[in-house]
């Protein structure tokens, strides 16, 4: 099972802690401590980046959502502007290009059923 990249930073730091603490001046693997610690230290560096990275994408989406609320606002008062214009209104062709459905295009909604429909479904 592949490592979480959590998994991988605790490990990181629990073997620098551990030959820091125990054989500083010992080789492993033919690595010094120094020469492993510049390994960790590229690991390290990659990920603040994707911290930083995240950060920003965060803060975007704040600021994104903060337009997107302003914009709805203003959205419903240049939509209200078109109802409310003698030459334009609901049956306009620019209240359907803002995508609404222009006043003589809905459907009334009522409908009724065939009498023979009626008579099955009792």
């Amino acid at each position: 099972m592949p490592m979480s990249p959590k998994s991988i930073e605790e490990k990181m730091t629990k073997m620098l802690n551990a030959w820091r603490t125990l054989t500083p001046k010992k080789t492993y693997g033919g690595l010094t401590l120094e020469q492993f610690e510049a390994f960790v230290n590229d690991s390290l560096g990659a990920r603040a980046s994707v911290a930083a990275v995240e950060d920003n994408r965060m803060q975007a989406i704040a600021v994104r959502e903060a337009c997107d609320y302003v914009f709805l606002a203003k959205s419903e008062l240049v939509v209200a502007g078109v109802l409310a214009d003698p030459t334009e209104g609901a049956d306009s062709a620019i209240y359907e290009a803002f995508g609404y459905v222009r006043k003589s295009a809905r459907k009334s909604g009522l409908t009724r059923k065939a009498k023979a429909a009626r008579k099955e479904a009792a």
